[in-house]
């Protein structure tokens, strides 16, 4: 592991949300969590306060500390993956139980957290030597949701 890790500040149930995702990620796990010491504003004594957690190895830390601070879309999870398969597996399962979908890959999972589930493939595209291809491409993707290798490749093309 570096010297970076993620910080997640969670108004509430940072450690399902923890569970969650090593549950969907896989080469992850929650490695310890913290309970709350008495007199913690906003979390009641005893509860999960700090959670670590390896996502897909990369270091995590999830605070349950009450509502002064908000998950926004300024922060998202990178979610690269090799095959349309994958995508459509994560795309489900992060969205599952009150998760919502978003614009060009983007989605936000039931705890706010906002994920991007990318195609490898999208990143090959876009670094191709025709300008015109990649623009066919890119105005393609800004029309879906959930990302597509097949139409993609296809508006790459100029089919």
């Amino acid at each position: 592991m570096g010297m970076v890790r993620t910080h997640l500040w969670f108004p509430e149930r940072g450690h399902e949300a923890a569970q969650f995702y090593a549950s969907v990620v896989p080469r992850s796990r929650i490695t310890s969590v913290v309970p709350a010491p008495a007199g913690v504003p906003d979390v009641p004594e005893g509860e999960p306060f700090v959670v670590e957690m390896e996502l897909d190895g990369h270091a995590v830390t999830i605070l349950t500390a009450g509502p002064a601070f908000r998950l926004d879309e300024a922060f998202s999870f990178y979610l690269s993956v090799e095959t349309q398969e994958e995508v459509d597996h994560y795309w489900e399962a992060l969205q599952a139980d009150g998760g919502e979908p978003g614009q060009c890959g983007w989605l936000k999972d039931r705890f706010g957290v906002s994920w991007q589930v990318v195609p490898k493939a999208l990143d090959d595209i876009m670094t191709r030597p025709d300008a015109e291809g990649v623009a066919r491409a890119t105005k393609a993707m800004l029309t879906m949701t959930k990302l597509e290798i097949a139409p993609l490749e296809a508006a790459y093309a100029g089919e």
